[in-house]
């Protein structure tokens, strides 16, 4: 019978059930085929198109049934908030993150590059590989697997001083993404309501992690080269804080990165008020026209406590980010860590050690650092071209992120709802700051798809502020 003969079939029983009540039982699929002369086949094929409307249900055994449909009232859920009581603490209400472009819409808010720049051919060999290997069916250790932490501590030693002893494998621990580590790291060495120094504007995630752990942040001025040192060294004296989060490289949102010499010199400070350095290393692998260099590289006693992720440079799906922590630091995040996850998947951690070990690696980082380029030239002249209103205070040097100032008295709240009715969506900057945010920021990601609507994105924008 043809596609015809199926659909006649479940229009005449549509209709049949439409005027039947809940539960009434359908003729046999026997019936059926005698009654339409179709083939047993065409009839089975009609009933599964009526079972996938959810028009009918069949009981094995017994027949085929107009679905009933149960009549019920929402659900009373408020007894929860007698049993909850109120939050420990009211944790920052995020938007960029859980924002979905339309599809014909201009993402320009997403954290995460486009495809065509991961090392795609890379990754899927790589999973394929693990799937073949013991660490598909065994567990991992607490720390992680052994090879993947000596890559870590190998890769930050290449930047060692030669009288600076580096880390060692011992010192690394693995983590399913750097979100994980930083919570860690905040509840395990600042603790619920002591101090914490932080770069502003700086990664919401931090800020977010940092109120899970119920830290009390101090918020630290930061430009293009980092936050003055003085103004670290007077936070550390008036708060007695324990540790300083901060983004040395390429830091999110701005794409900045600090001289060697104010890395160094705040190395020195946290030294002296024995305190801790959290460097997050977050974009080690996204350079354009600088190199990384980790503070931690310099780092012989302990102070620095550093983050490496793979998440985005090798794959959102491969969440595989490393900390490298030394005495009973490391042993208190790893006690927190084990606490919470216990271990990390072995198949996605064999797969990322699979792709930063293959000779391609190595050429893909040297492919995104143009293709990154690229996307960010374009961005910042058709900004340029459309939005003369918007100031960037520098071209980011590495990352993922242009960070632009617009007027004083911009809404953000009517921008951003304006520009998405127009099918475009842009990241409001107020996330990232710790504390009120000086000035209205944006922030607009050049790795994701589309490049090419790049002028096309920045007109809308334009036209908007004008319109305002």
């Amino acid at each position: 019978m043809s596609q015809d003969s199926t659909d006649r079939i479940v229009a005449d029983l549509r209709r049949w059930i439409s005027g039947a009540p809940p539960g009434a039982q359908l003729p046999s699929n026997r019936a059926l085929t005698a009654q339409y002369g179709a083939s047993p086949v065409t009839v089975q094929k009609a009933m599964r198109t009526l079972a996938a409307l959810g028009l009918i249900e069949s009981r094995p055994g017994i027949g085929t049934f107009v679905r009933t449909v149960r009549a019920l009232g929402p659900a009373d859920l408020g007894w929860q908030t007698a049993a909850l009581g109120a939050p420990p603490a009211r944790l920052p209400t995020l938007a960029t993150p859980q924002r979905t472009a339309a599809p014909d819409a201009i993402g320009l808010h997403s954290g995460y590059p486009a495809h065509d720049l991961l090392p795609a051919r890379l990754v899927r060999a790589a999973i394929s590989r693990a799937a073949r290997t013991e660490a598909a069916l065994t567990r991992s250790p607490a720390t992680g697997m052994p090879e993947l932490r000596s890559w870590f501590a190998a890769e930050l030693a290449r930047t060692a001083p030669a009288a600076v002893t580096p880390a060692t494998a011992r010192d690394v621990l693995i983590l399913s993404g750097s979100q994980s580590g930083l919570s860690s790291i905040f509840r395990a060495l600042i603790g619920p309501g002591q101090p914490l120094l932080i770069e502003s504007p700086t990664y919401w995630g931090a800020i977010l992690a940092a109120a899970q752990a119920g830290v009390t942040l101090v918020p630290i001025p930061a430009g293009p080269d980092g936050p003055d040192p003085d103004e670290i060294d007077r936070a550390f004296t008036q708060t007695g804080a324990r540790g300083f989060y901060a983004q040395p490289t390429y830091a999110n949102p701005t794409g900045g990165q600090w001289p060697v010499e104010a890395g160094q010199r705040v190395l020195d400070i946290c030294r002296r008020h024995g305190a801790f350095l959290i460097e997050d290393d977050w974009a080690h692998d996204l350079a354009i026209d600088t190199d990384p260099h980790p503070i931690a590289a310099h780092d012989h006693d302990g102070h620095v406590i550093y983050l490496r992720s793979l998440t985005k440079s090798v794959s959102p799906s491969l969440r595989v980010a490393a900390v490298i922590a030394r005495g009973p630091a490391r042993d208190r995040i790893l006690a927190d860590r084990s606490a919470e996850s216990m271990y990390v998947s072995g198949v996605l951690q064999a797969a990322a050690l699979d792709v930063i070990t293959q000779p391609g690696w190595r050429t893909h980082l040297r492919t995104i650092r143009h293709q990154l380029r690229a996307r960010r030239d374009l961005l910042i002249t058709s900004i340029g071209d459309h939005v003369p209103q918007a100031h960037l205070e520098r071209p980011p040097v590495g990352g993922l992120n242009l960070w632009l100032r617009l007027p004083d008295g911009t809404d953000l709240d009517t921008l951003t709802r304006a520009c998405e009715a127009r099918g475009l969506i842009i990241a409001d900057g107020r996330e990232w700051f710790p504390a009120e945010p000086p000035a209205p920021y944006i922030r607009l990601n050049f790795s994701g798809p589309d490049p090419d609507r790049f002028a096309e994105a920045a007109a809308i924008l334009g036209n908007t502020l004008t319109s305002r």
